[in-house]
């Protein structure tokens, strides 16, 4: 799907790339939608100190060119010395605006890029029957792991290359683009 598509889903949303304009607006979201535990996930390890996946951080913008979404996806390498493959997350849709279909857009406005970009896999931890609708499913997980605490159910992949999970295990690790100074780590 592209943007025109994804426009078509919710005229008044505008899913755009996010710029360093952007940074308050997302974390004041990310805290509202998710709490102050968002920063303890296991997800958030594979996160820290890195930047996402070049051209693959997006907001969702309402008429009044306000974030009222988010979403990211991060390199992330399959194992040791194995192939990489894309973490998404967080996602987050400000809780004033929620079923309004803004995720949805999110979501397949991201996984529309991550393919059109030459990725080969996405993975998430996240709920199994929300994501099964973008062709999510824990049948390709099951010989690989994140670090930390985490329901191995809610581990999901989508093979935007088919096979591309064929063989892959071990533990997720972090991979792609550090970050370099403060005002990157605070973009993050």
């Amino acid at each position: 799907m592209n943007i025109e598509e994804v426009a078509k889903t919710s005229p008044e949303i505008a899913v755009v790339a996010e710029t360093f304009a952007d940074v308050r607006a997302r974390e004041a979201l990310l805290d509202r939608a998710m709490g102050p535990k968002r920063r303890k996930k296991s997800s958030e390890k594979l996160r820290r100190g890195r930047r996402p996946s070049e051209g693959l951080a997006f907001v969702a913008r309402d008429e009044a060119g306000m974030v009222v979404g988010t979403v990211r996806l991060w390199d992330v390498r399959l194992g040791e010395g194995g192939p990489t493959a894309l973490l998404l997350g967080p996602l987050a849709v400000d809780p004033s605006v929620k079923s309004a279909g803004i995720g949805s857009a999110l979501m397949r406005h991201a996984v529309v890029e991550a393919a059109r970009l030459g990725h080969r896999a996405v993975l998430l931890v996240g709920d199994a029957p929300y994501y099964a609708r973008f062709g999510f499913t824990a049948e390709k997980t099951g010989s690989l792991a994140m670090p930390g605490p985490y329901e191995r159910e809610r581990f999901l992949a989508l093979e935007l290359v088919s096979g591309a999970l064929d063989g892959t295990s071990g533990t997720l690790k972090a991979a792609g683009r550090k970050l370099k100074n403060e005002r990157a780590r605070l973009a993050a």
